[in-house]
């Protein structure tokens, strides 16, 4: 790809923003992914341009044509972080660089072009920056949605030669609704997430569409999320819908599935990994079959098991139901190990705990 300058922000604020005592309402109890900001970056991407037309603007629709490319053939990307209020007011992000550099491997998986890593980050510092009063006290967060998608009007299996990045934004509370200590978990038997030489380590649209008929199934058996076992033997347990997992044992060590290619690289995960280690613990990263879950919950060699993501963070996982019958994790509620990480990482992200890793972005 010929080397191009990269493209100055242009900022048109919105002429009637939220008034401060609407938002305030909004804040309240802005659940998940429904309490949307002022304002969206967009930048624009062809063939003969390159990156151009960066722009901070009033949040709006967008206009597609109907031969659209992604409407077609689905070249789409995303990104899920989060903006954090720190403890003397300002805003914060966590390790922006890394959602960068897993935004780059997704676009080159799906033939798209790679955006500067410098250049997402400034994206993401701009949208924070004019909309930093969205960021709710306390527990709640500015969850933050960079996205790509292929916008060149044609028919014809190819990679486009026009895409379209932006950035929007949602305050945000809690990811799961319910009050239960730990949530349950349906065991997919009959749909996979990903296979070997496919997309399941690209964040890209077509992995969870694929996964909604499953989560579906999921819900239908009470449960709060869905587990995916490998595509191959279905004995081996990946990933949640959209979230990795860590089983915790007796001994204090922690194992989490390899990624390998079929599991999303996630960035809470990597984190999960190394503030453990730290600990001293082991953590392994292996292969765990459904089978041996299901014996180690019942001997209680296993004493916890959880999810990790940017949405939830770390979410305890307390009871396994399958076609082949349930089975519960410990006591059925969190664990010591599941809630100390998760306060330890939370306290790094909000910037309560000294950041020795230099994961924390100041948003100036």
């Amino acid at each position: 790809m010929l080397n191009r300058p990269t493209p100055a922000f242009t900022i048109q604020r919105r002429a009637d923003p939220i008034s401060d005592a609407d938002r305030a309402a909004l804040l309240v109890e802005p659940g998940f992914g429904k309490v949307f900001t002022d304002h969206m970056v967009t930048i624009r991407w062809s063939l003969d341009k390159g990156w151009h037309d960066a722009k901070v603007e009033p949040r709006a629709a967008i206009s597609l044509d109907p031969a659209a490319a992604v409407l077609h053939y689905s070249q789409t990307i995303f990104e899920g972080m989060k903006a954090y209020r720190a403890p003397d007011g300002g805003a914060v992000l966590f390790r922006p660089e890394e959602n960068a550099k897993r935004f780059n491997r997704s676009a080159k998986r799906m033939a798209m072009p790679e955006l500067p890593e410098s250049l997402f980050i400034e994206a993401i510092d701009q949208l924070v920056d004019i909309d930093r009063a969205w960021i709710p006290d306390g527990e709640g967060s500015l969850y933050l949605r960079p996205f790509m998608f292929a916008n060149e009007t044609f028919l014809g299996v190819r990679p486009s030669h026009e895409y379209l990045f932006m950035v929007i934004a949602s305050s945000v509370g809690a990811y799961f609704k319910n009050k239960a200590p730990a949530v349950s978990v349906w065991v997919s038997q009959d749909f996979t997430r990903a296979a070997p030489g496919g997309t399941g380590s690209a964040k890209c649209g077509g992995n969870y569409a694929g996964s909604l008929i499953a989560q579906a199934e999921a819900y239908e058996h009470g449960c709060d999320q869905v587990v995916f076992l490998d595509a191959a033997e279905r004995r081996w347990i990946e990933e949640l819908g959209g979230m990795n997992v860590f089983f915790v044992f007796e001994d204090g060590s922690m194992l989490t599935p390899p990624t390998g290619g079929t599991i999303l690289e996630g960035i809470t995960r990597d984190s999960v990994i190394t503030l453990a280690r730290e600990r001293g613990l082991t953590v392994r990263e292996e292969p765990y079959s459904i089978d041996q879950w299901r014996a180690d919950a019942a001997s209680g060699k296993l004493r916890e098991t959880f999810a990790c993501g940017t949405a939830a963070v770390l979410t305890p996982i307390g009871q396994v139901k399958s076609a082949n019958g349930d089975f519960t994790i410990g006591n059925g509620g969190s664990g010591a190990q599941t809630e100390s990480l998760r306060q330890e990482l939370s306290d790094i992200q909000r910037g309560r705990a000294k950041d020795t890793h230099d994961w924390v972005r100041k948003v100036d």
